[in-house]
């Protein structure tokens, strides 16, 4: 299906609305064609009339004159308001359709989209791209029909008033069909690349303002700025190439339009010379030509404008058209009463099918109710293996079951909806401290937010912020602490009260009061809970019911941390090493 095609489907619900729009703009543009007839008929019919007397003459004069006032003051000015209101108020509803379908859309977009994927570009496309496109409907469905329908009246009554003049008239309309054909047919591919740098541009400005610490602290703000230049050059050698395309097209066809006026001036001169043409006629057909050949100058900057629209569509239903890696099966269950029991069987996975798998021949029965703690060098596919049970990626071969059921025949939100996570960077919103928590259970009330804080030692910290719970807490909670945040963090899986519990990292980077406060609140909601532990410092995961050392992506040993440091193997080596550098640091 066309571009176009496609963006109609956004259209098809407001149809109506552009028609009488339409209408209304019909009206609206057939006013002012009254201007050129009323200057010939005084012209021609009241100040040159040889039968009027001076009385009879002003009367008709001003007869005529108190209609169009009537017409243009009375009239006019609310059918321009209608025009102008019905056709922003349908572009904005479209537009926000839109915009609504793509957020719905990068939602459900998976993990590996956004690996690969600048927030910055999405962001363009949802915000600058969309809005584009608003000029395909101003333009394309609106003003476009409506000065192709002013040239049409305005080419109707020329030929009433004088057929060979009018032939005249539009001698050069070939020229200009031929010129536009010409010129932005490459339209489309300039202001694409065009919009694509913008974007970049976007993306790089994004990432910088969040990353604006680092920057700071290590003093390459030269460096960066070498980097933007960079960028915003290309954007700008993108920018001027189209911009020198669109000026030979204006040059040219304002050429082609401006020949019209001095050809019928030449014509209708002659014409009156001889006897042939009133003079109130060539003033008419003069403001004729201009009624006609101004919006043929319009439709030339519609042109563009539609061109960029189009440009910008390609990249929004591009977006549109990206592929969920993560899909629910046509007959997949919703996940209500969950017990608790998970399986992996003969589990591998890779990221992309081209590279070498991460995780290899994984295979554990974990009970309901069981602490679950998986513990190895970096790199060796711990939080790749947590990862695989919400379904953020699925596994390239073997199956994850959950009582029993293999996951992916579960609906995707209904089995993450039982599941927690803390993470070792938890990302907070820049709202309050309360609606940070509520993200875990968004209809929980205030006592449940108070109950979750205070299960997650955070109501302390919380009540000392200077307005509590309704604190802003930043961009990615910036305000807070690091402790502060995992707390938060904390207090959020508290009130949703998922079965099923995934601690990636929760306690690394932080203080000893922070970590033990941290601990303290992680013991108290594992308990009664399916919970995987993915943790650094060994020590903190000594309670797990079973520790499960992954290196290279395969297990290679399992056991109760007393077993596995009789066992003497690579667990107790590395226990040993943390320790003695907690001895030596100490």
């Amino acid at each position: 299906m066309g571009v176009m095609k496609r963006y109609l489907q956004f259209v098809k619900p407001y149809r109506w609305k552009i028609v009488a729009t339409l209408l209304i703009g019909v009206m609206k543009f057939a006013i002012p064609l009254l201007i050129p007839i009323l200057m010939k008929y005084v012209i021609d019919d009241v100040i040159g009339s040889e039968s009027l007397t001076a009385d009879e003459q002003t009367r008709k004069l001003f007869i005529t004159m108190g209609i169009m006032l009537i017409i243009f003051v009375g009239i006019r000015p609310p059918i321009e308001y209608y025009r102008q209101y019905f056709a922003q108020w349908t572009a904005s509803k479209i537009l926000y359709d839109i915009r609504d379908r793509l957020f719905t859309h990068i939602q459900k977009l998976s993990f590996k989209f956004y690996s690969n994927t600048r927030a910055g570009e999405v962001i363009s496309r949802v915000i600058n791209d969309v809005e584009q496109t608003k000029d395909f409907v101003i333009t394309g469905l609106m003003n476009l029909w409506l000065d192709a329908t002013t040239v049409l009246i305005a080419i109707t009554i020329m030929l009433t008033m004088d057929v060979p003049l009018t032939v005249v008239a539009i001698i050069v309309f070939p020229l200009y069909i031929f010129s536009v054909r010409y010129f932005f047919g490459n339209l489309r591919k300039l202001t694409r690349q065009r919009s694509q740098a913008l974007a970049e541009v976007q993306s790089y400005l994004h990432e910088r303002v969040a990353g604006m610490s680092v920057i700071k602290s290590f003093a390459i703000e030269d460096h960066e700025q070498k980097q933007f230049d960079r960028n915003n050059a290309n954007f700008l050698n993108k920018a001027l190439n189209h911009t020198r395309w669109t000026a030979k097209a204006f040059s040219v066809v304002n050429t082609i339009t401006d020949l019209a006026p001095l050809i019928v001036i030449t014509y209708a001169g002659y014409q009156v010379i001889h006897n042939d043409l009133t003079v109130g006629t060539l003033v008419a057909f003069m403001g004729y030509v201009e009624r006609l050949y101004n919006p043929l100058r319009r439709l030339v900057n519609a042109s563009t404008t539609l061109t960029q629209s189009i440009a910008s569509m390609d990249r929004v239903f591009e977006l549109i058209d990206e592929k969920y890696d993560i899909e629910d099966a046509p007959d997949a269950k919703e996940l209500t009463n969950v017990v608790g029991n998970i399986t992996f069987e003969n589990v591998h996975f890779a990221y992309d099918e081209k590279e070498k798998p991460v995780l290899k021949n994984i295979n554990l029965d974990v009970k309901a109710g069981e602490t679950i703690a998986f513990v190895g060098m970096s790199g060796g596919g711990k939080s790749s293996l947590v990862s695989l049970v919400p379904r953020f990626y699925d596994v390239t071969k073997g199956r994850i079951l959950l009582d029993g059921v293999d996951i992916r025949k579960l609906k995707v939100r209904s089995l993450r909806d039982k599941i927690g996570m803390v993470l070792q960077d938890n990302i907070l919103f820049s709202e309050s401290v309360k609606e940070n928590i509520l993200l875990g259970k968004p209809t929980g009330t205030d006592q449940e937010v108070y109950a979750a804080a205070e299960a997650a030692n955070a109501q302390e910290f919380i009540e000392n912020l200077p307005e509590g719970y309704d604190t802003k807490v930043g961009e990615r909670g910036v305000k807070l602490s690091g402790g502060q945040k995992q707390r938060v963090a904390i207090a959020r899986v508290f009130i949703k009260n998922p079965p099923i519990l995934i601690l990636d990292e929760a306690t690394s980077a932080l203080d000893l009061e922070s970590e033990h406060l941290i601990q303290e609140a992680i013991e108290k909601l594992a308990k009664n809970r399916t919970t995987f532990i993915i943790a650094h410092r060994l020590s903190t995961i000594t309670h797990a019911d079973r520790i499960v050392l992954i290196e290279h992506g395969e297990i290679v040993e399992i056991g109760t941390h007393e077993e596995l440091m009789k066992k003497q193997g690579h667990y107790y080596q590395l226990f040993q090493v943390q320790n003695l550098n907690v001895t030596q640091e100490t």
